[in-house]
């Protein structure tokens, strides 16, 4: 059985952060392990709480991991400060993992900011570099660069000399019928072509799909099948949210449909 970690945040309301991720990492095969950075008090309508946890617990966690069952895949998630940032991209170099799955989360689905301003740069400059792959939204990807996105493959470009060495752009916040990601090795631009669904339940989508990345590599597939695997399993996930009916906002994803 390979493993996967997720540091990050904890959802109150099960949608996103590791309740996410931990579901998307079953899901799609591996087991699930956490280290968790902050507690939020969330659900489908918006993030009413956070608490960042203190750097030595989110170390310990980490460690606990690492020393014991180790992981064949990390994801990383909401890293809210510049500190924690930092304390994780250490843990990193010090076990030195190889498939890092760093998702820039910023925003919650309801709009709450779930990174402080001034850690963007830490994520660029001690994160990023160390990951396999990136995997920004249009809005994410837009604060990253500091300007708006206007064509997809180059801002792949910009953004992969950021230091990663692959990019997949998202493009769910995009519009038209289809939803198209982009991947970006530096070498060959590859299109994630999926029909866009109609819903609202999308909570947890950057998670899930970060996480289902994670979980293929984990269990020893190259970047470019762990994307494809990982945009089948959220085009699905999505395509069968609505049958849930979970919450009075933007409700989840079908995890298990």
């Amino acid at each position: 059985m390979k493993k996967a970690l997720t540091i990050a945040g904890s959802d109150s309301g099960g949608g996103a952060g590791i309740q996410a991720d931990i579901k998307s990492f079953s899901a799609n095969g591996v087991f699930g392990m956490s280290a968790i950075t902050a507690i939020t008090a969330q659900n489908t309508l918006g993030v009413t709480d956070v608490f960042e946890l203190p750097l030595s617990i989110i170390n310990s966690q980490i460690d606990a991991v690492f020393t014991d069952m180790g992981a064949d895949a990390v994801k990383t998630g909401m890293l809210s400060s510049p500190e924690i940032v930092i304390t994780v991209a250490e843990a990193m170099k010090k076990y030195g993992v190889k498939n890092l799955v760093v998702d820039p989360v910023m925003v919650a689905k309801g709009g709450s900011p779930l990174l402080r301003g001034e850690a963007v740069e830490t994520v660029k400059k001690h994160l990023i570099p160390l990951a396999l792959v990136i995997t920004p939204n249009i809005p994410e990807a837009e604060v990253l660069l500091g300007h708006k996105i206007d064509n997809f493959e180059e801002a792949a470009e910009e953004l992969l000399a950021l230091g990663s060495a692959n990019v997949i752009l998202k493009g769910g916040h995009g519009t038209g019928a289809h939803s198209r990601d982009l991947l970006y090795d530096g070498r060959e631009f590859i299109w994630l072509d999926a029909p866009r669904v109609a819903t609202l339940n999308t909570h947890g989508t950057g998670c899930t799909f970060a996480s289902a990345v994670a979980a293929w590599l984990a269990k020893g597939y190259d970047i470019t099948e762990a994307a494809f695997e990982a945009k089948r399993y959220i085009t699905e996930a999505i395509r069968h949210a609505d049958a849930m009916n979970i919450g009075k906002g933007h409700g989840p994803v079908n995890h298990f449909y």
